[in-house]
């Protein structure tokens, strides 16, 4: 059965309720991160400000102190891409996610044709308990294996460990206030605890509907880029409810997650550059024709602003260190007055926050025509 219609505009509450944009949650910060399945995080405090934007009385402070006492951890997971994770999910998701890894590496450009022939076994069984002993960078990890392997291709078998071996940043890196350059160690000795074997696809697929549903079959293999959710959803379809969107495509969904009236009021929202709600569905189009116009925004790009839960901006910081002045830039989509003043209030707001030792904050905001 096709199930009942959902509009663009239902989509995008539910979605918003779920990704607690909607209103900002008293949660826990690990909890928050374990509800979400993680925060996209190559740009290292993109997390800090998706946090800021989604909790009540969100300390940064406070999340970086879970970084550095190992609740949370940086890895590459969906997407082969960096997320911030809670540990068990790291635990949880590096297996689950290991085919996108491995297959990022057999079609690497340059780097899968000088690996063709070459044993890696060997290259693991040394990598892994060098970097459990020290966590070295990138540059430093090419040199020690040059070093042991002379007839191999250094920067080649450097980036198959990255995507063959669980590896974590380790802190400070993606500390609030602090860096660190990329230096990594592999998850299980950080951690001090086997990754799992006894998780399953189907258990991640609720999960991701729990934080982005309802979802056609491609969503699922959009955000985690992996493969055979048909079958997945064919498991689950017991346990699932089925709607028909705008396009008469069927969507599942969990029976009893939240679907807020479609007229629920989304207060503006500002979005760090990578954000997993822009990342996770096949068709954006429930986050509205601004989503299109942004794809490819260019420059001084940070993040992505919505307006009524759909994306009607983009913004950018510009500091001026001698006149301790902050500004968020803001390029806009056409808005109604009422509109327009509250995203300077929030660009204000977001200011504060993340330029907290300015004198003064300010929001510029420029339309688009």
């Amino acid at each position: 059965m096709s199930g009942d219609l959902l509009s663009n505009r239902a989509l995008n509450r539910a979605t918003l309720a779920r990704q607690l944009l909607l209103e900002r949650s008293t949660l826990a910060p690990l909890d928050a991160v374990e509800h979400l399945v993680g925060l996209q995080a190559q740009n290292p405090l993109d997390p800090y400000l998706a946090l800021w934007s989604r909790l009540d009385g969100f300390d940064p402070h406070k999340l970086g102190r879970l970084v550095e006492d190992r609740s949370f951890v940086r890895i590459v997971v969906m997407r082969s891409t960096i997320h911030l994770v809670t540990a068990d999910d790291a635990l949880l998701l590096r297996p689950i996610t290991q085919p996108v890894t491995t297959m990022e590496i057999a079609r690497h450009p340059e780097y899968a044709p000088q690996l063709i022939g070459v044993d890696m076994e060997p290259v693991l069984a040394y990598a892994h308990p060098l970097l459990t002993e020290t966590p070295m960078s990138g540059r430093r990890l090419r040199e020690a294996l040059a070093e042991r392997f002379p007839d191999l291709p250094a920067a080649a078998i450097a980036y198959a460990c990255r995507c063959y071996l669980p590896l974590v940043q380790i802190p400070p890196r993606g500390v609030w206030g602090k860096t660190l350059q990329v230096t990594s160690t592999p998850l299980d000795s950080w951690l001090g605890r086997p990754l799992r074997t006894d998780a399953t696809i189907d258990e991640v697929a609720l999960r991701y509907l729990a934080a982005f549903g309802p979802a056609i079959v491609g969503d699922f293999a959009t955000w985690s880029r992996l493969t055979g959710f048909r079958e997945v959803v064919d498991r689950l379809r017991p346990q699932l409810r089925t709607f028909t969107d705008e396009k008469g495509r069927q969507l599942v969904d969990l029976p009893d997650a939240p679907r807020p009236d479609p007229d629920t009021p989304a207060p503006v929202r500002f979005l760090p550059e990578f954000d997993n709600l822009l990342l996770s569905h096949a068709d954006r189009s429930r986050f509205g024709e601004g989503v299109q116009m942004f794809a490819s925004a260019l420059g001084d790009f940070k993040g992505s602003v919505l307006v009524d839960g759909t994306l009607r901006g983009i913004w950018h910081f510009e500091v001026d260190k001698n006149m301790g002045a902050a500004t968020v830039a803001v390029h806009h989509l056409p808005l109604p007055k009422a509109s327009k003043r509250a995203v300077e209030a929030e660009g204000q707001r977001v200011a504060q926050f993340w330029h907290a030792g300015e004198d003064s904050h300010e929001v510029r905001m420029t339309p688009i025509t």
